[in-house]
């Protein structure tokens, strides 16, 4: 990450930063530790410290340990980057432990937004080389029925994540926008994403590109969807995969790659899931795609193209995009927009 910081950052010390922000080649930068010898102890602490209305490039460098607690990234913080300095991503855990019906303290419960572990309102924000979770015990909280716990959202545009893992069970990543006619762009590249139910949702065009999405194996049939996209009618781009491996130790043919979500009932949330160039392993069935309550996956905009593997064998249920289809459903298709944003062209 020497583009980040200009080979000197990741070994920053707290004697090395003035006032918690070092100035240097124009980006600002803290730096977060847990045992209290960085700038802050926490992330939000540090996310706190952005002035309103940023202007430029502000690094959060996180140094190894797990970091409880909920996280905002509001919409007047743009253009923060947030960091793992450990050898993996494992080493940097941000995390917490809400579902929608985890009690408020005010009143009700948190609901499937309120649950996320991180929320990100702020364009332009970057997190590598570290740890998303949601960490809801649901076998502890039997009690507690709606179970969506989520460990992102994102409703920014221009959003991305390099090498990040998101460790969850229902509703793990929701890439989301701030309204329905709104579109909103998130990029995954060499990511992990774990869950079992709708564990990828939402109505943003989100790209995920060379990533690992594993199903989990909760002991039931079906043993969950992948993919629960919501994008708005209006939205040409949902959610691509491309050059993924989806992955699962659940026994073969009990998970499906997707539903189509309407929130709301919404009958103009016709969602859209792209999976092409990916390895499917055999947890995946014949039939990959599945009804939501009474909306129908057929009226969805759901397909592949030239997928490998057990689980990839085309069928009369599985929508194959054409040669001519495929070239217009591709990365710098869903990302570049009127702004020409290239977050797949640096690395």
């Amino acid at each position: 990450m020497a583009s980040l910081f200009g080979g000197r950052a990741a070994s920053a010390s707290p004697g090395a930063v003035a006032d918690g922000v070092e100035q240097a080649g124009g980006d600002r930068r803290v730096l977060v530790a847990a045992d209290g010898s960085g700038d802050f102890a926490g992330v939000q602490e540090a996310v706190d410290a952005v002035p309103a209305g940023n202007n430029s490039p502000f690094v959060i460098a996180v140094r190894p340990g797990t970091y409880r607690g909920r996280v905002v990234v509001p919409a007047d913080r743009p253009l923060i980057t947030i960091v793992g300095l450990g050898r993996r991503a494992a080493d940097v855990v941000i995390a917490d432990d809400r579902a929608n019906g985890t009690p408020h303290p005010a009143g009700g419960t948190w609901g499937t937004t309120g649950s996320a572990s991180v929320t990100v309102d702020g364009t332009d924000f970057r997190a590598h080389n570290l740890t998303f979770a949601n960490l809801f015990d649901e076998a502890a909280h039997p009690e507690i029925t709606n179970r969506q716990a989520v460990a992102v959202l994102t409703r920014a545009d221009r959003v991305a994540f390099t090498r990040v893992r998101f460790l969850g069970n229902q509703d793990t990543l929701y890439a989301n926008s701030p309204a329905a006619a709104t579109i909103a762009r998130a990029y995954f590249r060499e990511c992990y994403v774990e869950g079992d139910v709708d564990f990828i949702f939402g109505r943003a065009t989100a790209v995920f590109d060379r990533c690992r999405v594993h199903s989990l194996d909760r002991g039931s049939v079906p043993n969950g969807y992948v993919t629960a996209p919501s994008t708005d009618i209006g939205n040409p781009h949902g959610f691509l995969f491309a050059r993924c491996a989806f992955t699962s130790d659940a026994p073969p043919g009990t998970v499906f790659l997707g539903r189509p979500w309407h929130p709301s009932q919404d009958p103009d949330a016709i969602g859209q899931t792209v999976i092409r160039d990916s390895r499917i392993e055999a947890h995946i069935g014949a039939t990959p795609w599945s009804d939501f309550g009474t909306w129908p996956w057929e009226d969805a905009r759901f397909a592949e193209f030239r997928n490998y593997g057990p689980g990839a064998t085309p069928t009369a249920d599985r929508p194959q995009l054409t040669p001519a289809e495929a070239a217009t459903q591709t990365v710098p298709a869903f990302l570049r927009g009127a702004d020409g944003w290239a977050p797949d062209r640096h690395r």
